[in-house]
């Protein structure tokens, strides 16, 4: 098939071979440039530390240290890049999605890759899943760019790198299709949902052969109770939807309170702020996986537990909201073992020894916090079961999610961190139903190439075609010193006495032929009439015409 048939069978919203294979290249991509990324953080991590994302055997002056550099780093490449493109993230990456396609902006990604490597090797508290799709996304839609495919597919594509990106990074192939589905594209097509598998298959398989089958959380085991406990889960689940919300709540504080200073002065504040802390409680520093271990190792210790807890919380809320490059789930991931290893501990008083629950709980505190921080319970369900590798996670994770969320949304006013954090930056992530439909089809799948052009024609020329061929598409093209104008000629079927030709015209705007029908809407939405033309490189050449009747149509067509 050529270049341009794949074009147009992309620009269809619907199953393909084609489709397809485009989510394993662009699964593929992603999954290597995360792979590059992880790569990259711990061959710096393990200069100066013993085990990834183990501060304690750092000496306490170089973990004070260690910060203020990465600050001073990141600064230094958001510098080369400009300071303008230092937008990035998950919330970032949702935006582009809904209203840019997916397309994000080189320069970004550039500081998404060396701020990230240079933020999570250097102790901050974040997690590396917002690289990841930020990376995973720009991977994917270059690849769609460079190829000139219809933006619909390109929307698709960057679904899929960031499939790919999370698969990679917490080998949760899983659990990263239902994220993008629940959180980034927010809907559920067929058309979109086998592509981004086959993404997230590949970004799984490619990172365990470099980095073999386990995670981070491997560490913690789920173990069945009694039912009676059920009973317990309810509560549980209604804490951490309150420590969810308060958690947003102070995020969105300090991005508010410190958004007078200037980049340079948060980042650098952000830094010796995490270098305070790591100088004092080192278990708080980095990723939060490193907090697991801890747990693992001293499960009864509740005055450390509650200690690290509370040094994570302010850590990841200060890195978070001044303004450090990287994810929050990783953070969250790390506060919810701890929070539900401490929720454990009152269960003592009716049992005599809780430790072999420590794991159990540790998974389903985390499942409760991101559930109520995300507002994606089905992604946290989906986590959680893939990291503990035990269907029997999912009934008790169920009675810990759904209090959760309910605590935090309707009793307590919670939303996403995500929404929150769009809205506060005035980045739009909603759109009609109508641009909503018509983003999924692009314009090569619906326009009429076959047409009549004219250039510079008399008007009898017009007439005289039309009269012998009424149902053609004409197109007059006139010449003009800023270019070409092209027309849609069609019969006046008016009755006014005022017109003085039985034609009429319509002037035509082009669209690229990576736009979809959702350009087209917007162009002809006001009159209601008329058409667009199509062209490939050149605006002056045509290749095909849409008309408000075939879009209007496509409208009005049934969907299953």
């Amino acid at each position: 098939m050529s270049l341009q048939g794949l074009r147009r069978e992309l620009a269809h919203p619907r199953t393909s071979v084609q489709l397809c294979l485009l989510g394993i290249v662009g699964g593929s991509c992603a999954a290597l440039l995360i792979i590059l990324f992880r790569l990259s953080i711990e061959t710096i991590q393990h200069l100066y530390i013993e085990q990834f994302d183990n501060f304690t055997t750092l000496a306490a002056i170089d973990r004070f240290i260690l910060p203020i550099i990465g600050a001073v780093l990141i600064l230094f490449f958001a510098y080369l890049t400009g300071f303008k493109h230092y937008r990035m993230g998950i919330p970032y990456v949702i935006h582009r999605v809904k209203h840019r396609y997916g397309l994000i902006p080189l320069r970004t990604s550039i500081n998404q890759f060396f701020g990230g490597v240079i933020a999570l090797a250097s102790g901050f508290s974040v997690g590396r899943e917002g690289p990841s799709v930020h990376l995973g996304a720009a991977g994917s839609s270059f690849l769609g760019q460079w190829l000139k495919l219809p933006y619909n597919s390109i929307r698709i594509l960057a679904g899929c790198g960031i499939a790919a990106g999370i698969s990679a990074s917490f080998n949760t192939p899983f659990a990263a299709v239902i994220f993008v589905m629940e959180v980034v594209l927010r809907e559920y097509k067929i058309h979109i949902f086998i592509p981004v598998m086959l993404a997230a298959a590949c970004g799984s398989v490619l990172t365990r052969l470099v980095f073999g089958e386990g995670s981070e959380l491997d560490l913690l085991h789920f173990v069945n109770f009694s039912y009676w406990i059920y009973l317990y889960l309810i509560p549980v689940g209604m804490i951490l939807g309150a420590l969810a919300t308060l958690f947003n709540n102070q995020l969105m504080n300090l991005i508010r309170w410190f958004r007078p200073l200037n980049m340079v002065s948060r980042l650098l504040l952000a830094g010796l702020l995490t270098g305070v802390v790591g100088y004092l409680l080192p278990q708080a520093m980095g990723s939060g996986m490193s907090s697991i271990q801890f747990l693992v190792n001293s499960p009864d210790n509740l005055v450390l537990l509650f200690a690290i807890l509370a040094a994570k919380l302010a850590l990841t809320l200060i890195a978070l909201g001044l303004g450090i490059p990287g994810g929050i789930i990783g953070p969250v991931i790390g506060m919810g073992v701890l929070a539900g290893a401490i929720l454990l501990l009152p269960l003592g008083i009716f049992m005599e020894d809780t430790t072999q629950l420590t794991g159990s709980f540790a998974l389903l505190g985390m499942a409760g916090l991101l559930t109520a921080v995300l507002h994606a319970p089905l992604a946290a369900l989906s986590a959680v079961m893939e990291l503990s590798f035990s269907p029997q996670v999912i009934l008790p994770a169920m009675m810990v999610i759904v209090p959760a969320y309910v605590t935090s949304t309707q009793l307590l006013g919670n939303r996403s961190i995500f929404i929150r954090q769009l809205d506060f930056q005035k980045l739009s992530y909603t759109s009609s139903s109508v641009r909503e439909h018509l983003q999924k089809t692009g314009v090569l799948a619906e326009m009429n190439s076959e047409f009549r052009l004219f250039n510079d024609p008399m008007e009898s020329q017009l007439l005289a075609h039309l009269h012998d061929n009424p149902t053609d598409l004409v197109v007059q093209a006139q010449d003009f010193e800023i270019g070409k104008q092209f027309s849609l000629v069609q019969y006046d079927t008016s009755l006014g006495y005022e017109n003085t030709t039985p034609l009429k015209f319509f002037n035509m705007e082009g669209l690229p032929s990576q736009a979809t029908l959702a350009e087209v809407y917007e162009e002809l939405q006001a009159n209601r009439d008329g058409a667009v033309y199509i062209y490939d490189d050149n605006p002056e050449d045509i290749v095909g015409i849409i008309t408000w009747n075939r879009l209007h149509a496509e409208l009005l067509k049934e969907q299953y």
